[in-house]
């Protein structure tokens, strides 16, 4: 069975997204789903609200695997994913996402990379 994917998405700040993502993955994890929550967000909210309150500190994150899509490098998606004590598996996200951002601008086939940094986990 193919996975689902749900995005949450939204330009204006302070609408709940960080919140909806949270309470809907653990919700979802406790009713026996598979869960992966991505942190797309160079603020890393996502990320420090499950408990990684120095995302940048991390030694890999989404950035991390994003840059190694850019560079034809491999991607192992399995060592970035954190898992939380409610269930979920969390891709957290830094503060070089916001770098990623710019390097993107010039990239060929931008639209792709993070479906190429997903695409492996859909198992």
């Amino acid at each position: 069975m193919l996975p689902t994917i749900l995005s949450i998405a939204n330009q204006k700040g302070g609408v709940g997204k960080t919140t909806t993502c949270a309470n809907l993955g653990i919700g979802l994890a406790q009713q026996g789903e598979r869960v992966l929550l991505v942190d797309c967000d160079p603020q890393a909210s996502l990320t420090i609200s499950l408990g990684w309150h120095q995302p940048d500190a991390l030694s890999v994150t989404l950035s991390t695997l994003m840059g190694r899509a850019l560079m034809d490098e491999p991607i192992r998606a399995e060592e970035a994913i954190r898992h939380h004590a409610e269930g979920v598996d969390v891709l957290p996200a830094s503060i070089e996402l916001s770098g990623m951002e710019v390097s993107l601008v010039n990239a060929m086939s931008r639209e792709t990379v993070l479906k190429q940094v997903l695409e492996p986990l859909k198992r």
